[in-house]
């Protein structure tokens, strides 16, 4: 099954400390708190470390004295460090988590923000799969990062140094045995860490791919149910989830070659200073409480010594994980004008997002005062980001002009660009050649948001929002669905949708509509959606297809209450009927991604064949 994520580029010798500092804007709000906990846990793990230097006192004083109380003394002290070293290590964790959390909702945030911005091209080439496991599973990973492999690197590398200064000055001999499998261990980690890490980076890239075929699988179950294919969606799903498997075989492999070296060698090396250690205290060469607190001290890095592989492991995923993030926040959002919002606008503000509480300006306002000129395309050519550079454009030449309060439809056979047409009015897309206009401003030189203020758009395929049927329909008038609104603004938009079957529902207009508004039928779903576009009055309106689910008769009703709206707006509406092509007052006939043919319908009809040829059904748009 072909990969389904945007491919990464190729990424020789990354470095993972310095992919991990890109995460430092967002730790720097937290820093204090994180410091402290590090130097907590530091003081905590190092507490361990006396417990070796009591047990020296123990034993070569009250217990070779026969003191009975000094050894029940000595049982206190060790209680009482563990409880200490308990109570430090407590007060970390809830240093961090508080903070923690905080970083990672910071960067949600900016994730879905970012995905806000980026172009309609972006998502056109992204899977929605990939993009959901980099909000999910990647960050996770990076807050478990944050909260322990980044602090406890530090920890007991400092518990590391200071367990052997402890052991040095105990006896130096010992220590430098002990010290002798620190250079193979390194050498074994950095070869086996970069192998990790491209294994670490495969294997969260196939859970995106398996996120896609799941998500897919969710939302088309109507279709994969439909034509049975319910088989064939399963092996997809089983050959992603062996290939994931495999690629965690591989993970699993490496880290056990790499505990395997780092419990060996340093068990080897315990063992080794044992021996030693036993024929020095039988030549009297060292006391019994020495070697007992020496073993003690080196049983106790023990630990930090064994963690520092699968501390490194989990590094490298969080250092894949930050690279995946970035991925999508370093793509180039859509381009910005002078007033557009800058970097601080909170991620559910503008009219990117359902449920806003700011107040953008109403639909048609806010524009200064300008000569009537309605809608034109000034020799506007458009080709997509990703084509070929020797590929034609998918639009050429176009010059077309709509007038203030003229209803313009825009006929044309399958793939001859009407949909990329009416993309660019938004600027859902940018125009590559040419310019656009809005009573003679360039929409280029405009604010994206007043743009999209100005012009409303229903779209062929209609998407609703779960969220109530209101909510939905309100979208379109200023943006957010939980602003106060002239209360007759819904009512009148229904009607005009001839989606009065709202009043009908459990809770009429307060209906949830459930994801992807597919509790409801097709025809309804674009009612809701034509009543969104219009129940802003917005002062340019594009409409693309916007009845096609509809039976004649509701056709007809819907049609006779829009002739009303088109009256009072510029309209460009994309028409493949010849019942919504009489909506308008003028014809432009798209064929090959250029303007071939201006005029009524029935100029059309007398004068060009292929006008003609498509009325009468030759083909379908």
């Amino acid at each position: 099954m072909p990969t389904t994520h945007a491919p990464a580029e190729e990424r020789g010798g990354r470095s993972a400390v310095r992919t991990l500092t890109r995460l430092w804007p967002y730790v720097r709000p937290v820093r204090t708190r994180l410091f402290s906990a590090a130097f907590v846990a530091i003081v905590a793990s190092c507490t361990g470390l006396l417990f070796p230097l009591v047990l020296k006192w123990m034993v070569d004083g009250p217990v070779a004295d026969r003191d009975t109380g000094g050894v029940w003394l000595g049982a206190l002290l060790l209680l009482g460090l563990g409880v200490v070293e308990a109570l430090l290590f407590g007060f970390r964790r809830w240093l961090v988590a508080r903070p923690l959390a905080s970083v990672e909702a910071a960067m949600r945030a900016d994730l879905f923000r970012h995905l806000q911005r980026v172009p309609v091209a972006f998502h056109d080439r992204w899977a929605s799969g990939q993009l959901l496991s980099r909000g999910t599973t990647d960050l996770m990973l990076l807050r478990m990062f944050l909260a322990f492999p980044l602090t406890f690197l530090v920890v007991n590398g400092a518990t590391i140094a200071v367990g052997m200064a402890i052991l040095l000055a105990q006896d130096w001999v010992l220590g430098l045995v002990l010290l002798a499998p620190v250079l193979p261990m390194v050498a074994f980690l950095a070869y086996f860490e970069g192998r990790y890490a491209a294994v670490a980076r495969r294997a969260q890239d196939q859970v995106g791919d398996l996120t896609t075929v799941v998500e897919e699988s969710v939302l088309g179950i109507r279709i994969i149910k439909g034509f049975g294919r319910h088989r064939s969606q399963a092996r997809a799903f089983r050959e992603l989830s062996r290939t994931l498997r495999g690629t965690e075989l591989v993970k699993a492999r490496l880290l056990a070659a790499i505990y395997g070296v780092i419990m060996t060698l340093p068990e080897l090396a315990i063992g080794a200073a044992l021996v030693l250690g036993s024929v020095q205290v039988a030549d009297g060469g060292l006391s019994t409480g020495t070697l007992v607190a020496f073993l003690s001290t080196a049983l106790a890095l023990r630990w930090p010594v064994e963690s520092i592989g699968f501390l490194l492991a989990m590094s490298q995923e969080a250092a894949t994980a930050t690279e995946r993030y970035f991925e999508v926040l370093d793509a180039e959002p859509e381009s910005r004008t002078e007033a557009d919002s800058g970097p601080g606008e909170d991620a559910g503000s503008g009219e990117d997002a359902l449920g806003s509480t700011a107040v953008p300006a109403p639909r048609g306002a806010g524009a200064p005062p300008s000569p009537a000129d309605g809608i034109r395309f000034d020799a506007v050519e458009f080709r997509y980001p990703d084509a070929p550079d020797d590929a034609p454009p998918v639009l050429e030449r176009i010059d077309l002009h709509i007038r203030t309060g003229e209803t313009m439809a825009l006929v044309g056979a399958t793939g001859s660009g009407k949909t990329t047409l009416t993309a660019l009015v938004p600027r859902l897309h940018e125009v590559t050649g040419g310019r656009i206009t809005l009573d003679g401003e360039d929409i280029a030189a405009m604010e994206r948001a007043r743009v999209r203020a100005l012009v409303s758009m229903a779209f062929e395929e209609p998407t609703l929002f779960s969220a109530s049927v209101g909510e939905n329909v309100l979208m379109g008038a200023d943006g957010s669905a939980d602003t106060p609104h002239d209360g007759g603004a819904l009512e009148r938009a229904l009607a005009v949708a001839q989606a009065e079957f709202v009043h009908a529902l459990p809770q009429g207009a307060d209906t949830q509509v459930g994801e992807q508004g597919l509790s409801l039928s097709g025809g309804q779903r674009q009612r809701l959606a034509l009543a969104r576009a219009v129940v802003g009055r917005p002062r340019f309106l594009v409409l693309d297809d916007p009845l096609s689910a509809l039976d004649v008769h509701t056709e007809a009703l819907v049609e006779a209450a829009l002739r009303r709206v088109l009256k009072d707006t510029t309209a460009l509406v994309v028409a493949h009927r010849p019942s919504t092509v009489l909506l308008a007052d003028r014809v432009a006939l798209l064929s090959g991604g250029r303007v071939t043919a201006v005029g009524t319908h029935q100029e059309l009809l007398r004068e060009n064949a292929e006008y003609a040829w498509l009325m009468s059904g030759g083909t379908e748009g």
